[in-house]
């Protein structure tokens, strides 16, 4: 057990918050305090002057066209997501905070716009958008195959040095290279709803270790998670 208390920004819901993306704020926050972690969730919305410096996890979740680029004029207004980033923090990025986390993003009416640039990744529309099911292989070390399900029009290409969250099993996921999310440090991106940590809770505790920065002891497997393994081996397969 901690003294200190972690602290999750779960970053304008007010502009990117689809899909029940908010979860993945209550799934960290929960499976911290089954460890003994104090944890506290902090909103920020798009009214706030600025984004807190201080929290150790930030959460962008999905959001349109509008939304998007209305959170990056807010996200870059003093810098702080960077600065947090370069003092360590963890942020994950879902869907729409995928692109706004990333180098640029062209919108449904063709024009391009610059992200935050935390992610060397562009985004640009489809001919079609991807919905359903989304299964992948993780990338990092323990997290396995990662599911969920994705809804968007974007197609996003990874830099030369930026690597993938996961490779595609089942499902469109980036819609380039086989690929799906974004890894860059400790930012993590995905395409993923669900929310994407309910229904990984291996990515969840990769996450919480890196913001803790300590190894976090195993919980016991709720049935639930049976559920949810079976239901991956039935879209690989």
């Amino acid at each position: 057990m901690t003294e200190s208390t972690v602290r999750i920004a779960l970053v304008v819901p007010d502009l990117l918050g689809t899909y029940g993306d908010r979860g993945n704020a209550l799934v960290l926050a929960q499976r911290l305090r089954w460890r003994g972690y104090a944890a506290e969730i902090v909103t920020v919305l798009s009214s706030d002057t600025t984004l807190p410096e201080s929290c150790e996890i930030y959460l962008l979740g999905g959001g349109e066209d509008v939304a998007q680029q209305a959170a990056v004029d807010f996200l870059a207004r003093g810098d702080g997501l960077h600065r947090a980033v370069a003092s360590g923090a963890v942020v994950l990025g879902v869907c729409g905070g995928l692109q706004v986390l990333g180098t640029a993003f062209t919108t449904g009416d063709g024009r391009t716009r610059s992200g935050l640039g935390l992610v060397d990744i562009t985004t640009e529309p489809g001919e079609r958008r991807a919905i359903g099911e989304l299964s992948t292989r993780g990338e990092l070390a323990g997290v396995g195959t990662l599911s969920g399900f994705e809804n968007h029009l974007g197609r996003s290409r990874l830099g030369e040095h930026t690597r993938p969250l996961g490779t595609v099993l089942h499902g469109t996921g980036n819609g380039t290279g086989g690929t799906e999310g974004a890894v860059s440090g400790r930012v993590v991106c995905t395409y993923l709803h669900g929310p994407a940590l309910a229904r990984n809770p291996e990515l969840a505790d990769v996450l919480l270790s890196w913001a803790v920065g300590e190894r976090l002891s195993p919980l016991p497997e709720f049935p639930e998670l049976t559920e949810l393994r079976e239901r991956r081996l039935r879209v690989r397969s």
